[in-house]
């Protein structure tokens, strides 16, 4: 079981969460978007420490389980606690594909595919614009005030 209170926001706090984010952030979160591949602020990025969702601060992914996928976006082979994500099925585009949203907010993050690394084989490609990153050693965010700073 999560330590982290996987309650949605109220009403008043996802309005306060979504006013700060950018046109393209509301596009990819919100309207389940993707951005261009090869441009995301954290394909590259090699720091270690916790991907959380840009939107409720929820972490998602550790820096331990990204891969080089080569697909121009951040992938991951595990999430940080299977419960901290939704997999949804999507049919959009012509394509039957799993989409994965925060399980606390909904915001959409990207899709996971069956062609992933060892152990689980997953990958779960993800938009740079979904996620937040926390260094090792750093407080995570806690947008909703909850007290959620360790990881």
């Amino acid at each position: 079981m999560s330590p982290f209170d996987l309650t949605p926001p109220t009403a008043v706090q996802r309005e306060t969460l979504v006013a700060g984010l950018s046109p393209d952030e509301r596009r990819v979160l919100l309207q389940h978007g993707t951005e261009a591949p090869f441009c995301g602020v954290f394909l590259d990025n090699r720091r270690e420490g916790v991907y959380g969702c840009r939107l409720c601060g929820l972490p998602l992914f550790r820096s331990s389980t990204k891969f080089d996928s080569g697909t121009g976006w951040p992938s991951f082979f595990a999430p940080y606690d299977e419960s901290h994500i939704r997999r949804v099925r999507d049919t959009s585009h012509g394509m039957i594909r799993v989409e994965v949203v925060c399980a606390r907010c909904e915001s959409h993050l990207g899709h996971v595919f069956p062609d992933g690394p060892p152990p689980t084989f997953e990958r779960h490609c993800l938009n740079s614009v979904s996620l937040s990153f926390t260094g090792d050693g750093e407080a995570l965010p806690d947008p909703l005030g909850r007290g959620e700073t360790i990881a």
